[in-house]
């Protein structure tokens, strides 16, 4: 539906639903953490900003350039024509089975959680005092002077 509908407000938003769909398939997966970050940082701010550019735009379909119609036949044939290439490329590989290669619990938010404050305590409160001084900096680069 996100390719197929004429209304772009709805493509974004039929992208939201697969967006959401792509994290339950991360939660089938036994990863928690990457289906939360999806969802944030995917369905939550990269999709406000297209809606938002999207009715900014305010496109309108008598505005719009028409294409012609050999213009979609070889649009439509060159997209075959990768799919194919795709296919073909993809005939031979096989599905990797995360368990033989470790523990099925790899994706879980407290075995992540665990390394990160264990492991990596020293470079994750670095970059947390990184992305703080950035933050100062930001705001006191946007502040207006007061005279």
């Amino acid at each position: 539906m996100v390719v197929f509908s004429r209304n772009p407000v709805n493509s974004v938003l039929y992208l939201v639903l697969t967006f959401f769909c792509i994290a339950g398939h991360y939660l089938i997966m036994n990863a928690q953490f990457l289906a939360v970050v999806h969802i944030a940082v995917y369905a939550g701010a990269i999709m406000v900003l297209f809606l938002f550019v999207i009715m900014l735009m305010n496109l309108n379909q008598e505005s719009e350039p028409q294409k012609s119609p050999l213009l979609k036949l070889i649009a439509g044939v060159a997209g075959g024509l990768f799919l194919f290439v795709m296919v073909g490329a993809l005939k031979g590989t096989e599905q990797i089975n995360l368990t033989q290669y470790g523990h099925s619990d790899i994706g879980l938010v407290s075995n992540l959680g665990k390394v990160l404050f264990k492991e990596f305590l020293f470079p994750f409160e670095i970059v947390s005092v990184l992305l703080l001084s950035a933050l100062v900096g930001a705001i006191m680069l946007g502040k207006k002077e007061i005279k």
